[in-house]
Protein backbone atom coordinates (compact mmCIF):
# COMPACT_ATOMS: atom_id res chain seq x y z
CA UNK A 1 0.00 0.00 0.00
CA UNK A 2 1.25 3.42 -1.00
CA UNK A 3 1.24 6.66 1.05
CA UNK A 4 -1.91 9.00 1.11
CA UNK A 5 -3.07 10.20 -2.29
CA UNK A 6 -4.71 13.51 -2.48
CA UNK A 7 -7.20 14.43 -5.55
CA UNK A 8 -6.95 17.59 -6.84
CA UNK A 9 -10.67 17.43 -8.03
CA UNK A 10 -13.37 19.06 -5.86
CA UNK A 11 -17.19 18.77 -5.44
CA UNK A 12 -19.16 20.76 -8.45
CA UNK A 13 -15.96 20.37 -11.07
CA UNK A 14 -16.59 19.22 -14.44
CA UNK A 15 -14.75 16.13 -15.94
CA UNK A 16 -13.83 14.22 -18.61
CA UNK A 17 -13.02 10.45 -18.21
CA UNK A 18 -9.95 10.25 -20.85
CA UNK A 19 -10.76 6.54 -21.99
CA UNK A 20 -14.75 7.07 -22.26
CA UNK A 21 -15.52 10.38 -24.73
CA UNK A 22 -18.96 8.70 -24.94
CA UNK A 23 -19.71 9.07 -21.19
CA UNK A 24 -20.12 12.57 -22.02
CA UNK A 25 -18.55 15.50 -19.27
CA UNK A 26 -19.12 14.42 -15.34
CA UNK A 27 -19.29 16.42 -12.51
CA UNK A 28 -17.74 15.69 -9.11
CA UNK A 29 -20.16 14.79 -6.67
CA UNK A 30 -17.41 13.72 -4.23
CA UNK A 31 -13.85 13.49 -3.81
CA UNK A 32 -12.05 11.71 -0.91
CA UNK A 33 -8.31 10.91 -1.20
CA UNK A 34 -7.95 8.65 -4.22
CA UNK A 35 -12.10 7.77 -4.58
CA UNK A 36 -14.00 10.37 -6.75
CA UNK A 37 -17.60 9.89 -7.42
CA UNK A 38 -18.54 11.32 -10.89
CA UNK A 39 -22.09 11.72 -11.98
CA UNK A 40 -21.70 11.34 -16.33
CA UNK A 41 -23.99 12.80 -18.39
CA UNK A 42 -23.98 9.33 -20.53
CA UNK A 43 -23.13 6.79 -18.12
CA UNK A 44 -24.48 7.94 -14.58
CA UNK A 45 -22.61 7.97 -11.13
CA UNK A 46 -19.46 6.12 -11.61
CA UNK A 47 -16.26 5.72 -8.76
CA UNK A 48 -13.26 6.56 -10.11
CA UNK A 49 -9.86 5.23 -8.79
CA UNK A 50 -8.01 8.44 -9.03
CA UNK A 51 -4.73 7.21 -8.54
CA UNK A 52 -5.01 5.06 -12.05
CA UNK A 53 -7.23 6.97 -13.79
CA UNK A 54 -6.17 10.90 -14.47
CA UNK A 55 -10.03 12.61 -14.66
CA UNK A 56 -9.16 15.78 -17.69
CA UNK A 57 -10.72 18.71 -15.95
CA UNK A 58 -13.25 20.76 -18.44
CA UNK A 59 -12.32 24.91 -18.29
CA UNK A 60 -15.62 26.61 -17.19
CA UNK A 61 -16.30 29.44 -19.59
CA UNK A 62 -18.12 32.54 -19.43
Amino acid sequence: MTGPFQSFLEPGQIVQHPDHPDWGWGQVQSAVEERVTVNFQHQGKVLIDASRITLKLVPRTG
